[in-house]
């Protein structure tokens, strides 16, 4: 089941952030999160257990997903595709266009993402603290 999130998730959200950037916690308030009418996290729950969640920023022509994780015995298994799908069919009619930046290295992410139709538009140039560089990527809606 997709859901959005609750105030009750805020533990588990920051524990699997952790797990995809140790400095989630610290660069993410998820009361203010919570309370914020443009930035959205779409939890995947089955069994009472959080098996992943997707984080994103809706303005009124544009989107971009700021975070993507699942846990990693959860993993493929359509969790991460059944997220984007959600938060693409439920966009607001005036959304245009949806970007994101992922690492270089993350080839299944990349390859998830451009079965979503996304492509590489542009590179960043040491994006992350390790200074691997980050593929921006969009789709027009």
């Amino acid at each position: 089941m997709i859901r959005n999130f609750e105030k009750s998730d805020i533990d588990e959200i920051y524990k699997l952030g952790n797990l995809l950037n140790s400095s989630f916690s610290k660069t993410n308030n998820l009361l203010d999160i919570y309370e914020d009418k443009y930035t959205k996290i779409l939890i995947y729950e089955s069994e009472n257990i959080i098996k992943g969640f997707l984080m994103y920023t809706e303005l009124e022509a544009f989107a971009d997903i700021n975070d993507i994780i699942v846990r990693e015995e959860y993993r493929n298994k359509r969790i991460a595709s059944s997220l984007i799908d959600y938060m693409i069919s439920n966009l607001q009619d005036s959304v245009k266009l949806i970007t994101l930046e992922v690492r270089e290295s993350n080839i299944k992410a990349i390859n998830l993402y451009q079965k979503f139709g996304f492509n590489i538009v542009n590179i960043r140039k040491s994006y992350y603290n390790d200074n691997e560089d980050a593929y921006l990527m969009k789709r027009e809606c």
